[in-house]
């Protein structure tokens, strides 16, 4: 981590249920080996451990006109390119929270019913998940550094 100002968060979301819009709110509690604090898809089990943020650029969301939180991802940010980020990259966000990228979010077909044709066209473009390594409360407009 070079800890080089990137970028920031532009929205957050949350899971309340399942198969509703996310909700959006001002910050997120993240929770080392769990997730976010609240969210439905939080958990302990192992088959989530690395499934436990989905993170989304706003450039690419406004490249098919998508608003955030839409695709489902728990941050969205500006001036990162979160598709081209690597696995095991680490991202630092705020004064306390590191996530590490753990591998690329594949669309599913849930993106279909927000647009036809989405899935096929988020191919290799869904953000990136990560897993929580190091906890704390991250906030809208919270720096991004890797």
């Amino acid at each position: 981590m070079t800890n080089k100002i990137e970028g920031q968060i532009v929205s957050l979301q949350i899971h309340k249920n399942r198969r509703k819009p996310m909700e959006k709110t001002s910050s997120l509690n993240l929770i080392q080996g769990f997730g976010i604090e609240g969210d439905i898809y939080g958990t302990h089990k192992s088959s989530r451990e690395k499934n436990q943020i989905l993170l989304m650029d706003k450039e690419t969301l406004d490249n098919f006109n998508l608003d955030p939180g839409i695709i489902k991802e728990n941050i969205t940010t500006s001036n990162i390119p979160i598709n081209s980020l690597q696995i095991g990259q680490k991202l630092s966000i705020g004064d306390t929270v590191i996530l590490e990228i753990t591998k690329p979010c594949p669309p599913c077909n849930l993106m279909d019913e927000i647009r036809p044709g989405l899935c096929q066209d988020l191919q290799n473009q869904r953000g990136m998940l990560a897993k929580v390594e190091q906890g704390g409360i991250i906030k809208e407009n919270d720096p991004i550094k890797y």
